[in-house]
């Protein structure tokens, strides 16, 4: 892959970004900005340069992905020379900055929307675009893919994109420990329920990619006559924990709109005002 490629903001997300392009491409050039020195040494002995200054970044590459909170990226617009954006590709992995917003103020570049999950640290991400009609969509795509999987999807979807794949790592890291701590209730040994439940989920999530059946298809064919499941289930339909998850994801996605707007407006207001 013949692209410099620069990452803005090389916290725990971009720096999972960079080791997992850096896994794929091995030649590939690859600047790396951060604002302390924590993590630096692991970057550089990836090969990797690393640097303060965002307007030299943007100067050396060809595709440029954000990944700083939102709320600092008035900062960065107002450190990189406006020149400098031209003819770039920007790929912004910041919640709730709207593909308009970028456009509007990184003007001649050509400008994505992404929105990845804790998961790129293993390389297992599930990575949402916002649609669009870029000439250099699949040198996107082939850059994502190094993280897990991609999906294009309408802009809309990406509010409700951040409530179940982006916060959705936390909220199943949450019925996990619940899981386990039933089992430990029970005499079972933590480290053995743990280890247990990561191979039930594992196992459980192949079956249903590979069956392509509804899970409740996989439910029923677990769920016997008088047996331990149901008597589970029906705890789990008395203490309404299905409608319990069903709002949770709700309560995130109205989050996500909100900080979204909140941001888009915010935003503006400091660079216009700026």
């Amino acid at each position: 892959m013949d692209v410099r490629i620069a990452v803005i903001g090389s916290g725990k997300i971009g720096s999972a970004i960079i080791k997992s392009i850096r896994q794929k491409y091995k030649e590939i050039k690859l600047i790396a900005t951060r604002r302390n020195e924590e993590s630096i040494k692991s970057l550089i002995d990836l090969g990797v340069e690393v640097t303060k200054d965002n307007n030299y970044a943007v100067s050396k590459s060809d595709l440029i992905i954000l990944s700083v909170k939102p709320h600092h990226f008035p900062t960065v617009l107002k450190q990189v020379d406006k020149s400098l954006w031209k003819n770039k590709i920007v790929v912004s992995i910041m919640a709730g900055v709207k593909l308009s917003t970028l456009s509007s103020l990184i003007k001649e570049a050509e400008v994505y929307r992404a929105m990845p999950n804790i998961n790129a640290i293993v390389s297992k991400s599930s990575t949402a675009f916002a649609e669009n009609n870029g000439q250099h969509k699949e040198l996107v795509e082939e850059v994502f893919k190094t993280l897990g999987n991609v999906y294009w999807l309408p802009e809309e979807y990406l509010d409700i994109w951040t409530a179940l794949v982006g916060s959705g790592p936390a909220f199943l890291s949450e019925i996990i420990d619940a899981l386990i701590l039933g089992a430990v209730a029970c005499g079972m040994p933590r480290e053995i329920a743990y280890g247990a439940i990561l191979d039930v989920l594992e196992g459980t999530a192949e079956m249903l990619r590979n069956t392509s059946n509804h899970p409740i298809v996989l439910r029923d064919q677990v769920t016997t006559p008088a047996g331990t499941t149901i008597r589970g289930l029906m705890v789990l339909e008395a203490k309404g924990v299905k409608s319990a998850l069903i709002e949770t994801i709700e309560a995130a996605y109205k989050r996500a709109v909100e900080i979204g707007n909140e941001i888009d407006k915010n935003i503006r207001n400091l660079i216009y005002d700026g």
